[in-house]
């Protein structure tokens, strides 16, 4: 994708509170794009005239704490705990009542329910830690992860694919015939397996979600006659790389050509 897509859903609401006038507000969901940096924006309010000597900041995904830092009476800033992670760091300032973070380059793993909190010493001691959460939703375009076949000559073969996305692409099979079956139990991960691979055939996995698209496809060669061999065991697996990341796999005799390629919607 050529632009970042950061989209911030729902209304902000006060959704902790650590005693009179004291309240943390939170975006219920934000969404993004995997590759991209995104941030979670986070605010807390006070009674008029509070003061703060020092602030504690924490984010946590989880029960797993991503971010810490620490605000001095005096200091401007906020100083990450030892041996933070990069990836992290506060898009806000705590002074100016911000907690927001930012996560550079979010993955799909990066999904989840997040937590910020502060901890505001003064002429009282007051914790917050919002309560609901912000979930993150990480969005990916589909990836071909990989395509192959399984199987052998006696029981049939069936071509894979493995596919990779957010939302859950839907996975189809062109050029081909044949039942098929699809399973994403592991999302954001799906496999999709087409049964009656025929040699002399091609068969294109098309990955789709609202993203976009991208297409493998699988090109199955008939098998050469060569002299017969009594008893001679069956042909290893061999898998030769090519060039652009092309695959030649022969399997039990057959010539299987790989060849990737992607286009969007």
């Amino acid at each position: 994708m050529d632009v970042l897509l950061l989209l911030l859903l729902g209304a902000a609401g006060a959704l902790g509170s650590g005693g009179d006038g004291w309240s943390l507000s939170v975006q219920p969901e934000v969404r993004a794009v995997d590759g991209y940096p995104v941030v979670l924006p986070c605010t807390f309010s006070h009674p008029q005239n509070s003061q703060h000597a020092s602030l504690r900041v924490w984010w946590r995904l989880g029960g797993r704490v991503l971010f810490r830092c620490t605000s001095l009476a005096g200091s401007p800033s906020c100083d990450p705990r030892p041996h933070q992670d990069q990836r992290y760091r506060l898009e806000g300032n705590p002074r100016e009542h911000d907690l927001s973070l930012w996560i550079n380059s979010a993955a799909l793993q990066d999904s989840g329910r997040y937590y910020c909190g502060v901890e505001v010493e003064g002429r009282e001691q007051v914790t917050l830690e919002e309560q609901l959460g912000t979930r993150l939703r990480v969005e990916a375009p589909p990836k071909v992860l990989a395509v192959s076949v399984e199987g052998s000559e006696l029981i049939g073969y069936r071509a894979v694919c493995r596919v990779q996305g957010s939302p859950p692409p839907d996975v189809q099979w062109r050029e081909g015939a044949g039942p098929e079956e699809q399973s994403s139990a592991h999302s954001p991960h799906t496999v999709s397996r087409l049964r009656q691979v025929e040699p002399g055939r091609q068969y294109t996995c098309s990955a789709t979600n609202p993203l976009g698209r991208e297409l493998s496809t699988l090109y199955v060669a008939a098998p050469q006659a060569g002299p017969a061999q009594t008893g001679a065991p069956p042909p290893l697996l061999l898998l030769l790389t090519v060039s652009l990341g092309a695959k030649v796999i022969l399997l039990g005799g057959v010539g299987l050509w790989l060849v990737q390629g992607g286009s969007k919607v």
